[in-house]
């Protein structure tokens, strides 16, 4: 493998859901903590008939971390 090639690590998020289950509440608390881990939000995936169903984050591995 080139030492040039990024490799990437995934982590999903479920929206989380207010009382009623039909509405998303904010997840900003969320966001921020993955952004700290250095998480980077890059699709959503979208449940049929619209809503989302999960975030989903990317971060390159560090490699010498382990």
């Amino acid at each position: 493998m080139s030492q040039d090639r990024v490799r990437w690590e995934y982590e999903t998020l479920r929206p989380p859901r207010e009382a009623t289950k039909k509405e998303a509440s904010d997840p900003k608390a969320e966001l921020n903590a993955l952004g700290e881990e250095g998480w980077e939000l890059v699709e959503t995936v979208e449940y049929t008939g619209g809503g989302t169903k999960f975030l989903l984050f990317k971060r390159p591995i560090d490699d010498g971390a382990t």
